[in-house]
């Protein structure tokens, strides 16, 4: 097993931006400007589930990559969060079913390495008795999280992250601990 800590690809809307976030207190809500569609969006979060994700990222326990259409405009979303520069899935503008296929192959291009995944989306990730399911999680190098898109992840997904996260995984080097944001 290696030492470096699952990539965690993470989807934005009814992941992070949804309806009803819940976490014990009041949303909070803003606009985003995308460049590559010309318009703002409207975004309600939980801060508790931001913070927790920029704890869990900062600590080394997972390597946080978007993998969401906001990938191209993810600037803007780490700006709004307060997020460090994550990586992206992929770069350019996808929508619908190139969507679907991009981040389909994102959490192949992870597994293919010797890295372990966390694939959080509301829509594409695969759904036990889905063959793309079986496929992913086949060896247990992979935790598929398919929240509600109303509710977005719930702190029982993110505690499940952080437990997977912390299997066989030594400490990184410079890394510090999570916080107990739980």
């Amino acid at each position: 097993m290696t030492d470096l800590p699952p990539v965690w690809l993470l989807d934005v809307d009814g992941v992070v931006n949804a309806a009803r976030p819940g976490w014990g207190g009041p949303p909070r809500r803003d606009t985003v400007w995308s460049a590559s569609d010309s318009c703002h969006y409207p975004m309600r979060w939980a801060p508790p589930l931001v913070d927790r994700i920029r704890t869990l990222h900062r600590s080394g326990l997972v390597e946080v990559r978007w993998c969401s259409t906001w990938c191209p405009d993810a600037e803007a979303l780490e700006r709004l969060w307060l997020l460090p520069p994550l990586e992206r899935a992929f770069v350019d503008p996808v929508k619908g079913m190139a969507a679907s296929m991009a981040k389909l192959a994102a959490a192949r291009r992870v597994l293919a390495g010797v890295r372990r995944l966390v694939w959080t989306d509301d829509a594409e990730v695969p759904e036990p008795g889905d063959p793309r399911y079986d496929e992913l999680s086949a060896d247990g190098r992979a935790l598929l999280v398919r929240p509600s898109p109303r509710r977005g992840l719930q702190p029982a997904d993110l505690d499940a992250i952080e437990a997977f996260a912390r299997v066989g995984v030594r400490a990184v080097p410079g890394a510090t601990e999570p916080t107990g944001t739980h």
